[in-house]
């Protein structure tokens, strides 16, 4: 089963990579760009267990491994 856990830095924490790439947007001339946040998808394929056991896998895996959780937010999405 394919599992998609999506990782990005908590609101208020300071992105400079996603500053950087706004800025370099509005210099190329994509007007209307206000805030860009930058972060990172992890996608597993999870085998022998059921949808609501391999959620509960995934999300001891980011809570452990794959998200730093005093900077960042995570969110884990079964995909099939």
């Amino acid at each position: 089963m394919k599992v998609r856990v999506t990782v990005m830095l908590k609101d208020g924490v300071l992105d400079p990579q996603g500053k950087a790439i706004g800025h370099a947007l509005q210099t190329l001339g994509f007007d209307g760009v206000h805030d860009v946040r930058v972060g990172k998808v992890i996608e597993l394929d999870l085998h022998g267990a059921g949808e609501e056991e391999t959620h509960k896998k995934a999300e001891d895996m980011a809570r452990n491994l794959l998200a730093n959780l005093v900077i960042e937010d995570y969110s884990i999405e079964v995909v099939s």
